[in-house]
């Protein structure tokens, strides 16, 4: 069953994606310093359906994408900008991508179908340029010698996943210790650079099998009229060339069991070093690996907010207030009855039942 994987693995990525990952010339970048992406406490907010109900009241940043090997603005995705939004609950970490883009949609096809992807810096040294920036090659990538230059990322190929199902981790490959998905294409993968990239648990070294995958997601599409939730057999759930925007929605515990620094471990109140890419079949093409836009030419910081009640709106904290008032109100009553019932047992005549007296005193 490994091996299938590291296959299907290959099939979707292959080393068309190392091959074709050439810049045109030297690298530069002009980053805005101003940029970043808030994820606030708002517990009990989010289900995890891939629509974006739940994040309408929830500020995003918006960015243009731009090719990743060449972020020209003359080049930028042509149907708009990506908003990204991100919020906590304190165990769990959450993101809801938006895109406008017509609806694309090919079963079975990945590279027919849109894909996002997000990427975190794990080792201090990893660079977001090049994937982690490490300069070993496929021969001498490791986790010794690119120690420091080590991401975080996470995959979603939708061709074979339904809008609105959940995919990503599954007990299924959990269970054999990797990072992949079998179902839906949604993958837990590190990367060192864009030559070594693998699957959470597995690599040169050899695998371990105490990796899993601890992202979950959904995606879905405007254009879409079923709410009630769609089956494999109701492919492609809307005629392509719809007009719409595309909603990408993930979750994963702000923590993981991570023994291997493959997973990036977020603390509240801190920032984290983020990025994100789309994919799209520019006039019904398939994408390629590195043909793949992006929010920014450099890491955009993530701030996590600490979970204080500073986080709570004020319409939480005033219904608390109302809430705690009554409920002093009606236990004060209680306790004046109680208190007389008891007053009046104690006070009040006692009917002593009369007894004559014998003759024999």
């Amino acid at each position: 069953m490994l091996q299938l994987l590291i296959v299907a693995w290959l099939l979707i990525f292959g080393t068309e994606t190392v091959l074709s990952h050439q810049e045109s010339g030297e690298w530069s970048c002009e980053s805005d310093s101003g940029i970043q992406v808030l994820a606030d406490f708002r517990p009990g907010l989010i289900t995890l359906d891939g629509r974006n109900d739940d994040w309408k009241d929830i500020d995003g940043s918006e960015f243009p994408l731009r090719p990743a090997l060449d972020p020209d603005a003359d080049h930028e995705y042509p149907a708009g900008q990506m908003t990204v939004k991100a919020l906590h609950d304190g165990r769990d970490v959450y993101f809801m991508l938006e895109i406008d883009g017509n609806y694309a949609y090919d079963k079975g096809e990945n590279k027919k179908c849109p894909s996002v992807a997000l990427m975190f810096q794990i080792g201090d040294q990893a660079t977001y340029h090049d994937m982690g920036g490490c300069k070993e090659g496929t021969d001498s990538c490791t986790s010794k010698a690119c120690k420091g230059f080590e991401v975080d990322i996470m995959h979603f190929s939708i061709g074979n996943a339904i809008p609105g199902r959940l995919y990503g981790g599954n007990p299924v490959d959990n269970g054999e210790g990797n990072g992949g998905d079998r179902f839906g294409h949604l993958v837990d993968i590190y990367a060192w650079n864009p030559h070594c990239r693998y699957l959470d648990g597995l690599g040169p070294s050899g695998n371990d099998s105490s990796a899993q995958n601890d992202w979950h997601g959904a995606w879905w599409h405007s254009s879409f009229t079923t709410q009630s939730g769609y089956v494999a057999e109701d492919s492609p759930y809307t005629p392509n060339g719809q007009k719409g925007t595309y909603y990408f929605e993930f979750s994963r515990p702000l923590r993981t069991m991570d023994r291997l620094q493959q997973d990036v471990q977020f603390t509240l109140g801190s920032t984290a070093k983020m990025s994100v890419a789309f994919w799209y079949p520019m006039d019904s093409k398939p994408w390629h690996g590195s043909g793949h836009y992006t929010i920014n030419c450099d890491w955009i910081p993530l701030d996590i907010s600490s979970g204080s009640s500073s986080g709570l709106t004020a319409s939480t904290v005033k219904g608390s207030s109302d809430g705690t008032s009554i409920s002093a109100i009606v236990i004060s009553m209680i306790s004046l009855v109680v208190s007389g019932f008891i007053a009046y047992k104690l006070f009040s005549p006692k009917n002593v039942a009369f007894t004559p007296m014998g003759n024999d005193l």
